[in-house]
């Protein structure tokens, strides 16, 4: 196996662009003006949407690196209270946890000596090949109900 090929490919899932927007360039672009707001039938504004990618996004990558993390309760705590930020400055603040953690799961991904395919020694089988697949998978997920969102705000 290739691994080095292995963990190009997940940076480049990671990173998006293969077959949609990239998530750092959607949230930088995303207008502030609809972040609280809510399409008729919709349970989630694009601020709950944000704030559910960064909560578990974070959770994901620190479970794959902490064995002392505690993932939040499940699944309340994967979710924010309020539908809209306080102001643009909790917006910005978010969207900058959401880059910087998917940075971090990259760098683990791009470690040498991070094992993509044994378990994680305080999991339960997972791997960090896994959890990577995983917050690509979520984030994408969660970025086409931003994007539809977007274009039903605007």
């Amino acid at each position: 196996m290739n691994v080095e090929l292995l963990r190009e490919q997940l940076v480049g899932l990671l990173k998006g662009g293969f077959a949609h927007m990239g998530l750092e360039k959607a949230l930088r672009e995303y207008p502030h003006s609809v972040s609280g707001s809510k399409v008729p039938g919709s349970t989630n504004s694009p601020w709950r949407l944000l704030e559910h990618i960064r909560i578990a996004q974070w959770d994901i990558l620190e479970f794959s690196r902490d064995p002392h993390h505690v993932s939040p309760e499940f699944p309340d705590g994967y979710w924010p209270n309020a539908d809209a930020p306080s102001d643009d400055e909790d917006w910005n603040r978010s969207v900058e946890a959401v880059i910087r953690d998917l940075e971090a799961m990259i760098e683990l991904v791009n470690n040498p000596s991070t094992d993509l395919l044994s378990p994680i020694p305080h999991g339960s089988g997972q791997t960090v090949l896994r959890e990577a697949l995983l917050v690509a998978d979520h984030n994408a997920y969660h970025l086409g109900q931003l994007m539809t969102l977007r274009r039903a705000l605007s």
